[in-house]
Order: structure tokens, then sequence, then C-alpha cells
């Protein structure tokens, strides 16, 4: 065939590559800041002026900024510059592209404004609310879209491994994000999930696990099978181990999420199946890092001076390092120690850091160069950001796998009497004070890498000249007549991206489906406890509070049926407890204490002085202060539709209660503030009900004093409603 020419499109590459380095930056700094406020508890954290970035606010929006913003340009980044190359074809729209590129950042921009304004889901990674949930499916369509055309009007016969990753990626993160993402409005900025408790919970974690598999995994797998062959001028190790690494990798992922969820609520099968599948993700997990790290063999001496291939071997290594530990964090013996604690926070930036930043760093590294035909500013600048950023990842972990196994092991610990060794929560939290300085100097020391590589780039860029269009003439390797008698089995599937996409899509929808059609069709899974009522209007409100705060981010609402916790907290957690829970609150993390028991524990008052002023109630506590939930009044405008979307979805709300509410609100606002004012100090003696009675605190105390008081005086017998989970 004759040689065709291309023009490669290398602007929306170099847009892509500029906002991942911006945001990368920008999400840094703002888990930086978050660090400090663990670290050194009174770092600007208990004013009036900084509610909007308390931990509880600028927690998810760290976690979003690098994810999405960071991570998320850089897949854009490296799909779009290989999807090119390796289809040998301009991208099929640059309308598309360059859609696909505003409309990304600006959904990365709403969620820098809504998340410090409190507009939350609380979903872990997934706290972004409707209207930006639609944006975001809208935008994944459009880089499907485009992706899939430019497969369409390729140039070459067979589809190379990274496409298949780009492909499956794309349409499980779909799958996921719509999925998880069903909620029903009540406002602009306000929606209640449509799912409830155990289910949403299951829901969640399919999500918010898979969320990593097929976000923060899959996509860099295949950056990884185009960038280490190219950057090391070899082709990959083995062509069949790389069908055995995507195939088994997209099928035993899916299935994986059960185990953020163990001795949780959740069915039994649910959590064994989770743990099952998580184990056997060790061999496809391998197979991949083997396949990356095997194809440098016999150039190990590249390896050393090349800094490109520095980062990706470390890249690598951290992949295989975080999957291997995630199968062995499912496992029930280790979870029981690892679960809420910082080790698992440790075990998330060991691929956040590892594997998706170093990833990232080594690519920024091969395409400013090639983007701007020039040498690279500084080779050694280069080379001391690879060990200053492999120093960082390691004095960001090594403490928190410490102070995680700390946590752990000091929770379960009991004295000869029977009687636990520290039974004051606070205990634990001082005890780790050390290792959240040293996880801030490692941030710190990090994010100076990140600095450092900005400003080679930065060099790099002036000292060379920009490609717009890379013009290269190939020759097409598509023959329609072409004999493929003999050829093999996986080459049929390769060359029909339908084909490819379809099956991708069914490969991933078997586990999601076992697992979650039975929990959301089979009623016996999640039996009703007579004696748990859906919350008041007061309640209700003060819930909505905790999620706009962001107070999930520490407190988990979950007794899990452990000795140590049950001794803890009392009676472990049902699954009935939870059905009118919309969304679910059981969390991930427990910088503080568990609060499915809180009600009735202590006094209204206490309560109300404990948000204003934590670190004198509690000393050594390093919750932050809330003074302005005392300052702001309650918004009410929108309670008769919360009333009226929640019977919607099932909450037995009497008929034409909507139009009640407000009357039961402030007759329970009026109790409690009684209840605080009659044990305030006496110098604010001449507080009056009114005074206080319409506070954002009220319903906050409300919400608190409600959690776990259902079931505490029931007999065992009537609670026992587990047998049929079993």
């Amino acid at each position: 065939m004759e040689k065709v020419e291309v023009r490669y499109d290398n602007k929306i590459v170099k847009y892509f590559a500029y906002a991942t380095i911006i945001w990368g930056i920008t999400g840094m700094t703002v888990g930086l800041i978050a660090a400090l406020q663990l670290a050194f508890p009174d770092f600007f954290n208990d004013y009036l002026g900084y509610k909007y970035i308390s931990f509880g606010r600028i927690r998810p929006l760290h976690t979003n900024a690098v994810i999405f913003a960071f991570v998320g340009n850089a897949i854009f980044t490296g799909v779009y510059y290989s999807l090119q190359r390796l289809l040998k074809t301009r991208m099929w729209s640059d309308k598309l592209s360059y859609l696909n590129f505003w409309g990304w950042q600006l959904i990365i921009l709403s969620a820098v404004i809504t998340l410090p304004m409190g507009f939350t889901s609380t979903k872990e990674y997934a706290e972004l609310e409707w209207p930006i949930d639609i944006a975001i499916a809208v935008m994944w369509v459009v880089f499907g879209w485009n992706m899939f055309a430019t497969i369409l009007v390729r140039r070459v016969k067979h589809l190379y491994v990274a496409i298949w990753f780009y492909l499956a990626t794309f349409v499980t993160v779909a799958v996921l994000h719509i999925f998880n993402s069903f909620e029903v409005p009540v406002h602009f900025m306000k929606s209640y999930s449509w799912y409830s408790g155990v289910q949403d919970a299951l829901v969640q974690w399919w999500y918010g696990h898979n969320a990593v598999a097929f976000f923060l995994t899959t996509p860099f797998l295949g950056l990884m099978y185009y960038f280490v062959p190219k950057a090391a001028n070899r082709p990959i190790y083995s062509y069949k181990l790389s069908i055995i690494h995507f195939w088994a990798l997209i099928f035993l992922y899916i299935w994986a999420g059960p185990h953020h969820l163990l001795y949780s609520s959740l069915p039994d099968w649910a959590q064994s199946l989770g743990v099952v599948f998580s184990i056997m993700l060790i061999a496809p997990s391998w197979g991949g890092m083997l396949n990356g790290l095997l194809t440098l063999r016999g150039v190990w001496d590249k390896v050393r001076d090349n800094v490109v291939l520095k980062f990706f071997v470390v890249a690598l290594t951290a992949y295989g390092m975080a999957t291997f530990e995630g199968p062995m964090l499912s496992l029930k013996n280790i979870n029981s120690i690892t679960h809420f604690t910082d080790w698992i926070v440790a075990h998330v930036h060991v691929g956040g850091l590892g594997w998706n930043g170093m990833l990232t760093f080594g690519m920024m590294y091969y395409l400013f160069p090639r983007l701007f035909k020039v040498e690279l500013y500084s080779k050694s600048l280069a080379n001391a950001h690879f060990w200053i950023a492999t120093l960082g990842i390691l004095l960001w972990t090594i403490p928190m796998y410490w102070a995680g196994f700390s946590q752990g092991l000091m929770w379960q610990e009991f004295n000869p009497d029977g009687t636990l060794m520290y039974p004051d929560f606070l205990s634990t939290v001082t005890a780790l004070k050390p290792f959240y300085i040293m996880r801030t100097f490692g941030g710190l020391i990090y994010i100076i890498g990140v600095f450092m590589m900005a400003y080679n780039i930065r060099k790099t860029v002036k000292l060379g000249s920009f490609i717009k269009e890379e013009v290269v003439l190939v020759t097409p390797t598509i023959d329609k007549k072409e004999d493929h008698s003999g050829e093999h089995w996986h080459r049929v599937i390769e060359r029909k991206p339908v084909r490819m996409l379809v099956f991708s899509f069914i490969v991933i929808a078997i586990g999601g489906a076992v697992e979650i059609i039975p929990t959301m069709a089979v009623e016996s899974n999640i039996q009703k406890i007579s004696q748990v009522k859906p919350y008041t209007p007061l309640e209700l409100e003060g819930r909505d509070i905790y999620i706009r705060e962001g107070c999930v981010g520490c407190h988990s609402q979950m007794v899990r049926p452990l000795r140590f916790e049950t001794e803890r907290y009392g009676e472990y957690s049902k699954a009935g407890e939870f059905v009118y829970d919309h969304p679910f609150l059981w969390g991930s993390k427990r910088t503080g204490p568990d609060l499915a028991r809180e009600g009735g524990l202590r006094s209204d008052s206490w309560h109300y002085s404990h948000m204003i002023m934590p670190k004198e109630i509690s000393p050594g506590s390093i919750m932050p202060a809330y003074p302005w939930l005392a300052e702001e009044n309650l918004d009410t405008k929108h309670l008769e539709k919360k009333i009226r979307v929640l019977q919607s979805m099932g909450v037995p709300y009497p008929e034409g209660f909507d139009q009640e509410a407000m009357a039961d609100l402030e007759a329970q606002a009026n109790k409690i503030a009684q209840n605080v004012i009659k044990d305030l100090s006496k110098e604010q003696s001449n507080v009056a009900v009114s005074d206080i009675a319409n506070k954002e605190i009220i319903a906050l105390i409300a919400y608190l004093q409600r959690l776990g008081t259902d079931i505490k005086a029931v007999p065992a017998d009537e609670t026992e409603v587990e047998t049929s989970m079993k």
C-alpha cells in the first residue's frame, strides 16, 4: 500500500499535560494542608473564617483533585498521544478533543468551588453533587465517542494491548459512575442517594474499589504498555501474558469491592465473594507488573542512565506492592487489624504517589522533549526529582504503616482482667501525632519534587519549538481481503473493536450483577427492625449538616461483631438499622471514635461545647472546631421537599407529614436548646432558648443524640435479624 500523510494533534496533548502539572500541584498542596491540620491541630483550624478549608471539607477536595484532576488529565494526556500513534491516524474529531479538555477542566473547577462550600453527596471518590455527576457522564461519553470513532478509522489491522485497557476503562467507568450516581435531587446542589443503607454501601464500594481499579489502574496499565517499551526501545516482554493479564484483571477486579465492608452488616456471602476474588487478583496484577519489568531485561544499564525508565521502574514496583497488599488486606484476620486505621491510608498512597505519580512524572519527561523537539533542560534536575520523590514516598508511607499497625493493636489490647487497655479512643489518637508530623514532612518533600519537574519542563519548553501538528508518513496495514486462517485466536477479537468493547462489557458486568442484584432484589437479605424509625425533621437536617462538614471522613458508624469493638462501642450494627439512611454513613477511617451508638452517651450541652471548642473539652484532641455552627441559622426552606423525596424512596413518613415537619422540628429544637442552656456556665446564663434553638448546632446535636438509640432498649432476640444473611 502507498504511504499516506498523517498529522498528529500534539496541541491537545500539550493542553492536557499542562493541566496535569497544574492540578497535580494544586491537589497535592491541598493534601499537604490537610496533613498539617492533623499534625498541628491548631493550624488555622478553629476560627469562623476557616470553615471553607476545615479538614472535613478539604479532604474530599484533595482526593478529587488528585484522582480526577491530576490523574485524570494524565490519562487523557497519555491516551491522546499514544492512541494517534498506535492507530496511525489523527483523533477523529478535534472539536470533541477540545470539548473533552475544557469540559473536564470546568468539572474540576466546579469541584474546587462546591466541595469547600459543603455541597457533597459524601460518597467516597463520588462526592460531587448531581449536576456535576451529569456533566462527568457527558464528558466521559465525549471522550469515549472520540476514542472509539478514532479506532474505527484506524490505519492498522490489530489493536495493541494498550488500547484494550483504554476501551475497558471507558466502558467500566461509565457503568460504575452511572449506577453509583442514581440520586434524587432535592434542589440544585442537594440530593439523596436512591439506594439506602446496606444496598448503598455495596453499590458505593463496588464503585469505590473499581474507581481505583478502572481509573487509577487499567488506563495506567495501558499507558505502561505503550510508554515503557517506547522509552526502552524494546517490544513488550510477552504478548500472551498481556492477553491473560487483561482479561483476568478486568474480570476479577469488579468482584472485589465488598472487601471494603468485611465484618460489616453486608451479607456474609457478598463479603466472602469479595475476599475470594481479591486473593485471585494477585495473579493478573503481578502478571502485568512482571510484563512491564521484564520488558527491561538486558537493558538495566540503560535504566541507570535514563531518568524516564527510573520513574517507570519505581512506578511498576509500587504497583506490584499495592496489588499484593490489597489482597492481603482483604483477609479477615488482617482486615480486623487494619480496617479504619492509617494503614489503609498508607496503602492507598503507595498506589497514588508511587504507581500513578511516578508513572505520570516519567511520562511528562518523555513527552515534553518530543513535543518541543529539544533535549530535556536538565537531566540532573530530573534525576534529583526522582530521588526526592522516592524519598518522599518512603517518608510518607512508612510512618503511616507504623501508625496504622499501632492503632489497630491498641484498639484490640486487653488488660489481664478482660477490660480494654485503652478504653478512651483519644489515647490512641495522641500516640499517632509524631507519625502525622513525619507524614507531613514526606508529603512536603514529594511536592518539592513536583515543583522541580514543573521548573525543568518550563525551561525545556522555552528552549524548544512546539510542533502543533506532527506530520508523519504511514503505511496502512488494513487489508479486508487478507487471509486470517492460522492466526492467534485473540487476533480475531483485536481486529474487531466493537467485539472487543462488547466482550469487555460482558466480562465486567458479570461480577457486578452477581453481587448487586441479589442484594437489591431479595428482601430477606436486609430485614427491617420494627423499632427503627425514620429521622425526625430536626435529625434529618442535622444529618445533612454532618454530611456537609465531612464528619464521615473521620468517624465511622459501623460497630463490627468483634469483641474489642463491642466492648468499646456497644452492640454490633445490624443491617436493619440503616434501611432509612440515604446515603449510608459507615465511613472508612477512624481518626475519631465510631459514632454508631453515640446517642444518649453525653449531654446536649457537652455536644454543644465540644463542637465549638473540642480541644478544651477533650485535651489532646486533633478535632477541628466548628464555631460557625453556633453562629449560623438553620436553613429549613427545603425541609418539606426533603421529606417528600425520602417518601418517594420508601421512607415511611406519614402522608402529609411534610406539612407538619416544621412544627415538629421547632418543638424538638426548643427542647434541646433548653437542655443546653440549663447546663451552660454562669457566664452564659443570660442566653435565651430563642437565641440558639434555630442554630445549625442544635440540629447536629439532635442527629448525634439519635444515633443507635433505636435498638438500645430492644431485647437481644428482637434485634438478631441477621440469620438469613449467613
